[in-house]
């Protein structure tokens, strides 16, 4: 860009050369994505969440070793060896007994299933589904709002169309819907329902999340595609995807993350209710079935109950902590 009359600057190479690495370093030219992590690092707030977020990843990504490492399982003992058979509770740890070692967050009252491993586990089920709906979401909604914000036209009032018939549709009575058709499909063939029931609830999850985003990145495309670069790069001949894929998309990256950041916590959320309703996942360790089966424990036992309602609660005000931090770091006006 031209420099105003006055203001012409001139490169001294031996000047450069004579400051010191720290003095280059800051005035070294930096892109907006640098600027906002380097935000994002200073922000004590984001680097607790980071942390905590990590945590789970690992437990999540680790979950088996993590296991072996405790000495637990998921698998079914006999609950005579755990648990009173006339109050079913456990015979050893909480609520009745001191903290056991060896069942570091207790057994589950009834069939003595330790309550560490089906923890973990439920850890990895939650953080897995929410971030492939996550990712499936964000990448149906980038693509359609690409679309309906460049080429306008009949492409733009079919794809608002569905974006506002998704949004008016509630997402409760959809799952309600589909999620009980998908599991008795395959409610014969128990092996095959495990993963068919999760894969449905990515599947539900991922159609009623992606309007969001296509809306977001709609809008920011009808303001981009009025840019002289955009129509410098039509005028020359360069083919639509090259210009969607090369020139807007690297423009869009911010609002991507945000979204996505903000987009997480919602699953992992909706993932727990729906599965403590009964209409989630069937035949893994998730959260939302740990609360299911703990309610009615609550006043016997409130452990039960506590250990995945505290890690929701942890993880989900982590992720939404993170996100606005992600949001405010991207925003060029916020100076927190």
């Amino acid at each position: 860009m031209a420099l105003p009359a006055g203001d012409i600057a001139v490169h001294d190479e031996t000047a450069d050369a004579s400051l010191e690495p720290e003095a280059r370093k800051k005035i070294a030219g930096r892109s907006p994505t640098r600027i906002a992590f380097d935000r994002l690092r200073k922000d004590p707030i984001a680097v607790i969440c980071f942390a905590i977020v990590l945590l789970f990843a690992v437990i999540a990504l680790f979950a088996d070793q993590i296991n072996s490492l405790v000495g637990v399982n998921t698998e079914v003992v006999r609950a005579s060896e755990r648990v009173n058979l006339v109050t079913l509770l456990p015979l050893d740890g909480p609520p009745n007994h001191g903290f056991d070692p060896e069942h570091p967050f207790g057994v589950a009252p009834g069939d003595g299933t330790d309550n560490f491993a089906v923890w973990t586990k439920g850890c990895q089920t939650s953080l897995f589904l929410a971030t492939m709906a996550a990712v499936l979401s964000t990448t149906i909604g980038v693509a359609l709002g690409l679309l309906a914000g460049f080429l306008g036209g009949i492409v733009d009032s079919i794809i608002s169309f569905m974006i506002d018939l998704f949004l008016t549709f509630p997402f409760l009575v959809g799952a309600l819907a589909l999620a009980p058709i998908i599991n008795d499909r395959w409610a014969t063939e128990p092996e095959k329902l495990r993963d068919v029931s999760f894969w449905a609830l990515v599947a539900i999850l991922t159609i009623f999340g992606w309007m969001t985003v296509a809306r977001l990145v709609r809008g920011e495309v009808l303001a981009l595609r009025e840019r002289e670069f955009v129509k410098a790069a039509r005028v020359i001949g360069v083919p639509t995807r090259r210009i969607l894929v090369r020139e807007m998309l690297p423009n869009l990256i911010a609002p991507i993350i945000i979204s996505f950041s903000l987009g997480l916590p919602a699953y992992v959320s909706a993932e727990a209710g729906l599965s403590y309703l009964g209409i989630g996942i069937i035949g893994r360790e998730s959260w939302g079935r740990t609360i299911e089966q703990a309610t009615p424990w609550w006043e016997q036992y409130p452990q039960f109950l506590l250990a995945p309602v505290v890690g929701i609660a942890v993880l989900v005000v982590a992720l939404n902590l993170l996100g606005d931090a992600i949001r405010d770091a991207f925003d060029p006006k916020t100076r927190r």
